[in-house]
């Protein structure tokens, strides 16, 4: 296969290193198929600078950010398939999921250049306050000039899109800094913008390690706002790096879906298993933990692994592939070692569990420790652990016994368990007769606790959060 040579693009040009590259692997066969060029300190330094200087009397008028930001959807419908091919090329995902990214990223910037125009502050009843006659106050929303987009490998052009979409519309201009893992989107994406007639001096793209790029984005004083999507680990060492600047985090998750004894059961398992191997398991929200009532545990159990065993894992080429590779043979390695570890510390494993290459098996377990890491902690894999109860309420507190609170769902006919699991379930995001994994691309989306801090995505939401306010006061002579 001919390799591909990624760029990077700084101050309006694409450009490389100074000589040194990274290899860019297929995740299924292990061959290198491209090589990136990796961004080197002074590069970065020159991106930030550019793009802070453009934004100096040149804010975009929001009917021009929607405008781009249409086109750029428009391009990116007319791209499908190169850009469902390079996800799959920078990802290992099957077709079906690969197909979604796309699509979504669509839905995802248009939605951002319709919320462009609609962006605006509000009035101030300042004729209540004291000796105020004569006198008009409103608020206008500006942007914080440049927005730094860091982004993870399991959602390669969707959230770059959730990112660099609202900063545009807001005015800001961005500097995107992708996983290096999957560059190739990232540079699909940027050049979807350019097409669609971003000024070249409003967008960068730069390659590289995230701890060593990571550190130079926090140094460099001209960015104003930071949006990140990775572990809580990392998001915390960038909170504390970049001080009082604003930071939009979405970190590390542990999501529980819970099935009641009412619940319509043959429906809940299919969205079970659609959820948990959705991007082979590789997303914040996966189903990992199913809390079911103990009287239709053995029901659920013979649903959820009859409906895995339909599933088809390994080559992504493969057109009737449903669940891909891992994102690397050594995350392929650790998955296996969990449900390994979940076996010897007394877990019954009831379906998959095997590895071939970077490719695990859906793999369904019971009867797992709490100490066990497949239930401790986010696995980000293609494996499910279900658990029986006998009490909604100690299972919600089970469920809210972590450092997370991204997402959870509830299967149930009941009016009363529905608002149980609201009251009580401590998330960011809850569905109702829905997993965990059911996010639409409009909608607000944030952790609490460990899971998440600062703004919301969803475009209406982010573009809010990436624009400040400033209050304005006239006073009539």
């Amino acid at each position: 296969m001919k390799r591909t040579a990624v760029a990077g693009f700084v101050a309006g040009n694409w450009v490389n290193s100074g000589g040194v590259t990274s290899d860019l692997v297929d995740k299924f066969t292990g061959e290198v198929i491209a090589e990136v060029a990796v961004t080197e300190r002074a590069q970065v330094h020159e991106a930030v600078e550019a793009l802070a200087a453009s934004q100096d009397g040149m804010v975009l008028p929001p009917r021009q950010r929607a405008e781009i930001l249409h086109r750029a959807a428009g391009i990116v419908q007319l791209r499908r398939t190169q850009l469902i091919a390079a996800v799959q090329a920078d990802t290992g995902f099957a077709l079906s999921d690969a197909t979604k990214e796309v699509d979504r990223t669509a839905e995802t910037l248009t939605l951002c250049a319709e919320e462009a125009k609609r962006l605006v502050g509000h009035m101030v009843p300042i004729s209540g306050a004291p000796n105020a006659a004569g006198r008009v106050s409103y608020t206008r929303c500006e942007p914080y000039g440049l927005v730094c987009a860091l982004t993870p490998f399991n959602s390669p052009l969707n959230t770059v899109a959730h990112k660099v979409g609202p900063a545009i519309a807001a005015g800001n201009s961005v500097l995107l800094k992708p996983a290096s893992l999957t560059p190739l989107s990232a540079h699909a994406f940027v050049q979807v913008l350019l097409d669609a007639g971003l000024p070249p001096e409003k967008i960068g793209l730069v390659y590289g390690p995230g701890g060593q790029l990571g550190k130079w984005l926090a140094e460099e004083p001209g960015i104003g706002y930071y949006a990140f999507t990775g572990s809580t680990q990392v998001g915390r060492e960038l909170h504390r790096a970049v001080g009082m600047r604003r930071t939009q985090l979405d970190m590390g998750s542990l999501s529980s879906t819970f099935v009641c004894h009412d619940a319509d059961l043959e429906f809940a398992a299919d969205a079970i298993v659609a959820g948990a191997l959705r991007k082979s398991g590789q997303v914040c929200t996966s189903v990992q933990r199913v809390y079911v009532h103990e009287t239709v545990e053995a029901e659920l159990i013979r649903l959820v692994s009859a409906g895995m065993g339909r599933e088809v894992p390994g080559d992504p080429g493969n057109p009737a592939t449903t669940v891909g590779p891992l994102i690397a043979v050594s995350e392929a390695d650790r998955v296996e070692e969990w449900i390994q570890e979940a076996v010897r510390l007394g877990g019954q494993l009831v379906h998959g569990g095997m590895r071939r290459g970077s490719v695990v098996e859906p793999t369904l377990l019971v009867d797992v420790p709490d100490d066990a890491r497949i239930v401790a902690s986010e696995l980000f894999g293609p494996a499910v652990v279900l658990q029986s109860y006998a009490s909604l309420d100690r299972a919600i507190a089970h469920a809210n016994a972590t450092p997370f609170g991204l997402a959870a769902g509830i299967f149930t006919n009941s009016l009363d368990a529905s608002f149980r699991a609201i009251e009580a379930l401590d998330v960011g995001n809850l569905y109702v007769n829905q997993t965990s994994s059911s996010r639409a691309d409009l909608m607000p989306f944030g952790g609490h606790k460990q899971s998440g801090f600062g703004g919301a995505e969803g475009p209406a939401y982010a573009i809010r959060d990436m624009s400040r306010e400033k209050t304005v006061t006239l006073t009539m002579p």
